[in-house]
């Protein structure tokens, strides 16, 4: 695996733990209704899914049930406003992006989160300006798994995509970047529930910790 032009990351669940500020969040909706709440374990195993997957959860809704839309509009405004409340970058990525950054490498973020959503985050840990690429769904016909948005990114940074490493913590990211023909770095510290078997995802590495991606440059 030889050493790449840029890392391309996705943000929540590898970059970002954003699920307390979900979790909050929900938590608010169900005591307006006199609901009691539920735990941040619970809330995590669905922040990957998105939104619509932790209203179905948290409110026992099907998605075709008169009502969800409004309470998923609802959730995301109130989200909106308690954007970085709680949200804190994993322990070891100032340091996993300082190190490329000092390495001169590239490196930028491709997720499915809206740019709503993405920029104020971003700017919040002060991350926006230092990003050499930021690519949510807003700018792509068709989000992960689909590659689109990798290949927009590594355009936007004029390098090859063969020459650059994407590293996610689910298996839709693993997809996206392997049809692009990148190196492909799972991550067991994210969201997925303990059982998932990362083994089945194809990915190239699979780390446990930010900094383990460290590792793996070095040896490169």
């Amino acid at each position: 695996m030889h050493k790449p032009t840029a890392v391309l990351f996705d943000l929540d669940g590898t970059l970002l733990d954003s699920a307390p500020d979900f979790h909050y969040v929900i938590n608010l909706m169900l005591a307006i209704e006199k609901k009691p709440p539920i735990s941040l374990a619970a809330i995590k195993h669905q922040v990957s899914n998105g939104a619509r997957a932790m209203i179905s959860f948290a409110f026992d809704l099907e998605e075709n049930q008169l009502g969800f839309d409004s309470y998923k509009n609802d959730f995301l405004n109130l989200y909106f406003i308690h954007l970085n409340k709680k949200s804190r970058l994993y322990q070891g990525v100032s340091e996993l992006i300082h190190t490329l950054e000092k390495n001169q490498i590239l490196w930028g973020i491709v997720t499915n989160k809206p740019e709503r959503f993405t920029a104020p985050i971003l700017e919040h840990f002060q991350l926006k300006s230092r990003a050499a690429v930021i690519i949510c769904p807003d700018h792509v016909k068709r989000a992960k798994p689909d590659p689109e948005a990798l290949y927009l990114a590594c355009k936007k940074m004029s390098i090859a995509s063969h020459n650059c490493w994407y590293v996610g913590d689910h298996l839709r990211d693993i997809q996206a970047g392997a049809a692009a023909s990148m190196r492909t770095i799972g991550c067991t510290y994210g969201y997925l529930n303990s059982s998932e078997d990362y083994a089945s995802w194809g990915a190239d590495s699979i780390i446990d910790h930010p900094l383990q991606l460290i590792d793996l440059l070095q040896k490169n």
